[in-house]
């Protein structure tokens, strides 16, 4: 099989200057030279190998300073290996930095045109496709106004719309899910799957093991540099999840047990784990914790921040039944949240608008996330119960808004139409 990408014992080695190095010929002469030298010297990546096929997309996982993004400069020709060999066949669309290359006193047309030449294509082939990517990126209102005017989610979409559009063999992505609104990710997934289909040898990097595990075909486990686990995404997410739940027991101090409002008790290491750098106070299920399926549910987590050093975290809400099957498992950034600002103390709230769940008894579980996912700061488990009613039941999980229709058709009598007979509704 011919192969989009193939990677083969890759490494990058990085010099670490002194913080204070010399930045002009004179200050490197009063200084002696002694500050030039590097302070550290380190590999980025080592030993690295895998293949991505054309139709194929690789996922690949790792905490902050695994080598991610040094693996996509590679790939994208932005910086060169210090080891090894990569062999691409095609076009490279690189979504590395969404917003590069922009020229901020340029239109956004402007801006398309120069970023598309670019990327390999001619003039003529992007006014062809110029209506196609302004349409994408839901601009044709300010497509003539210079970008330095556009917020940073214009440019985001922007730049995706334009990279997308360019026919690539070969797509690179950092985090792409975080452009946009929740409809436009949307529709960056669909366009992407319509690429992926084309043929295209996709890599995408992620935090998000749940991303991974859903829209790749396999996927590879980075860690300081090195490859843990290459393989298929249910498999190698699980072992990266797993560590990531080790790491957050190993943080979460002893404490006594405690009480919740609801009387529930909190165990540290049974029912709670984390860190509890910020931790989660209250939690409120409004208007209350029994309901009719089909109603309204806000959840409202009542935090307070320990460490005056964390800014942003991960909030994330599931809902389960009994035997931990989760029936709801959502967070702030698969919602275009990419991490939440903290203050020392705050509430946060999420709405459903309709829980169209099947009656019985569940749980809603609730965490706090460190912004790479590497740990917890805290994570309440089987605490806060939640009873649906309703008057129907189903073998499912769900119960949507649906109705039964019996259409008789009388085809004795000529030109007789379908007679709608009375509905049974839910």
């Amino acid at each position: 099989m011919q192969h989009g990408i193939v990677v083969e014992n890759l490494g990058k080695w990085f010099s670490r200057f002194h913080a204070k190095k010399p930045v002009t010929f004179m200050e490197a002469v009063i200084s002696g030279l002694r500050q030039m030298k590097p302070v550290e010297q380190f590999w980025a990546l080592r030993h690295v190998s895998f293949t991505v096929a054309p139709g194929e997309m690789l996922g690949v996982i790792g905490h902050n300073g695994a080598g991610k993004s040094t693996l996509l400069q590679l790939l994208g020709g932005v910086a060169h290996p210090t080891e090894g060999k990569i062999q691409i066949r095609g076009r490279v669309g690189a979504l590395l930095d969404l917003g590069a290359g922009m020229h901020g006193d340029l239109t956004g047309r402007e801006n398309i045109y120069v970023m598309a030449i670019a990327a390999g294509l001619t003039r003529q082939a992007v006014s062809r496709r110029m209506d196609q990517i302004i349409n994408f990126a839901e601009l044709n209102r300010f497509i003539d106004n210079p970008v330095r005017t556009y917020s940073t989610g214009m440019m985001m979409r922007l730049a995706f719309s334009v990279a997308i559009h360019t026919d690539p063999d070969v797509l690179l992505i950092d985090e792409f899910l975080s452009v946009g609104d929740l409809s436009f990710q949307t529709k960056c997934l669909n366009r992407i799957a319509d690429i992926k289909e084309q043929g295209c040898a996709i890599v995408f990097v992620s935090h998000d093991a749940g991303q991974v595990e859903r829209l790749c075909d396999r996927a590879l486990w980075l860690r300081r540099g090195e490859i843990v686990a290459y393989g298929e995404p249910e498999v190698v997410t699980g072992q990266y999840v797993s560590e990531m739940r080790s790491q957050t027991q190993q943080r979460t101090p002893h404490r006594p047990p405690q009480l919740t409002d609801a009387g529930s008790t909190l165990k540290v290491n049974e029912n709670r784990f984390g860190s509890l750098d910020v931790e989660i106070r209250h939690i409120r299920l409004l208007p209350k914790a029994a309901m009719r399926s089909g109603e309204a549910l806000a959840i409202e987590i009542d935090y307070q921040r320990q460490q005056s050093t964390i800014a942003s975290a991960i909030f994330s809400v599931s809902v389960s039944q009994a035997d931990g099957q989760k029936c709801i498992d959502i967070n702030t950034s698969d919602m275009g949240w990419a991490t939440v600002p903290l203050n020392d103390q705050g509430i946060l709230r999420l709405s459903i608008d309709r829980l169209d769940l099947v009656a019985g008894e569940y749980f809603v579980d609730v965490g706090i996330y460190e912004q790479d996912w590497s740990y917890a700061y805290d994570f309440h488990w089987h605490v806060y119960p939640l009873t649906i009613e309703s008057a129907l039941t189903s073998k499912g999980l769900v119960i949507p808004p649906m109705r039964w229709d019996v259409v008789a058709e009388n085809s004795l009598s000529e030109g007789a139409g379908s007679e709608s007979v009375p509905q049974l509704k839910v």
